[in-house]
């Protein structure tokens, strides 16, 4: 990944999600990319990738793999990046060998990306 000027350099897709803020529905994403072919998301940037920074990220770093431990049952990389002093986090979610369900529900990164990102995607 290349970055100039605080911007990350490669687009949103089917595996990348930029995020300014951490919100645990996106929880629905890690699954989404676990039951497809991996995925990353960013958080503490802009849609257009830019670093914004977010300022909990040491606590993130705890919180995020252990959410997604308990509520997935799926282990996750997260780890703090810094551009500019601007903290943001990565989550790198590799794809599972077995299916991995979200509340009972079993979601893939093409329903998710192909969905407004607000809503649920199975409605």
């Amino acid at each position: 990944m290349a970055e100039l000027e605080g911007v990350l350099y490669m687009a949103e897709s089917q595996n990348i999600e930029w995020k300014e803020s951490w919100r645990d529905e996106y929880l629905k994403w890690i699954c989404g990319f676990a039951n497809a072919q991996g995925g990353k998301i960013y958080i503490g940037t802009d849609d257009d990738g830019k670093v914004v920074g977010i300022a909990d990220s040491k606590k993130l770093l705890e919180d995020i793999p252990n959410k997604v431990r308990d509520i997935l049952g799926i282990i996750v990389d997260v780890d703090r990046l810094s551009e500019n002093r601007k903290d943001y986090i990565e989550i790198q979610v590799n794809p599972s060998s077995y299916p991995v369900n979200y509340k009972g529900e079993r979601l893939n990164s093409f329903e998710l990306c192909s969905t407004d990102p607000n809503s649920d995607p199975h409605t």
